[in-house]
């Protein structure tokens, strides 16, 4: 049995990387963190995604990122909608240093299940520019867990799997239909209203709509809204 550290949003993303990574042959033990995040109903649909995985753990954190704030999803900041994304600037959706954070969470199970490998969906081609959704700091993340625990240091290689990385939205969705996946247990919104239902026109709603769209599948999510 070989475990992995998935991370686990409850979005169509870190979903599907999951499975791609149970289909390789890995155990998955979910980590999901609750920082305090407006769109909160995803932890409801992370616990359905594990549930539908069947990891073998799913560990759930919380680390209120309100008090350092300096993103729309953690502060009273507005969630930008239709938003132009051709646009190169850096978001206010983007939390600072979250996969960082995330990530150490990560390594430090890891390290002590025994583990080596972690999963997570980032992805650096239909995304919201986000700078620790790229391979750059995928790859300095992996060095600095070889020199920041001890088994790194004895010799452990830990390894950062990014499935989707190098996928658009549309090639993510293919795969994951595919996998046979119930994207109808995800939640992507940013900004949800009280009873959950999509607004339609932040970025995570615009993108995950193109990507469904140019795959040629439904989403669950809207036909349900229908």
């Amino acid at each position: 049995m070989v475990r992995a550290i998935v991370l686990l949003s409850g979005g169509l993303d870190s979903y599907t990387a999951a499975a791609i990574a149970k289909s390789e042959g890995f155990t998955l033990n979910a980590l999901t963190v609750h920082y305090g995040q407006r769109h909160a109903r995803e932890i409801e649909s992370a616990r359905a995604v594990a549930h539908w995985l069947g990891v073998e753990r799913h560990l759930e954190l919380s680390i209120d990122l309100r008090a350092i704030g300096g993103s729309a999803l953690t502060s009273e900041v507005a969630v930008p909608r239709d938003r132009d994304l051709t646009e190169s600037s850096i978001p206010p959706t983007y939390v600072p240093a979250r996969n960082t954070m995330f990530l150490s969470l990560a390594l430090g199970w890891a390290e002590v299940l025994g583990a080596s490998d972690i999963v997570m969906g980032v992805n650096a081609l239909d995304y919201s520019g986000y700078p620790d959704c790229r391979q750059e700091f995928i790859s300095a993340f992996e060095h600095l867990a070889s020199v920041a625990t001890r088994a790194g240091v004895e010799g452990t290689r830990f390894r950062v799997h990014t499935p989707l990385i190098a996928m658009t939205k549309a090639q993510i969705i293919r795969r994951g239909t595919e996998l046979c996946l119930d994207y109808g247990l995800t939640t992507s919104c940013y900004d949800p209203s009280p009873t959950g239902r999509p607004c339609g026109h932040c970025d995570s709603c615009v993108l995950r709509a193109k990507g469904f769209e140019e795959a040629g599948v439904p989403d669950p999510l809207a036909l349900r809204a229908v």
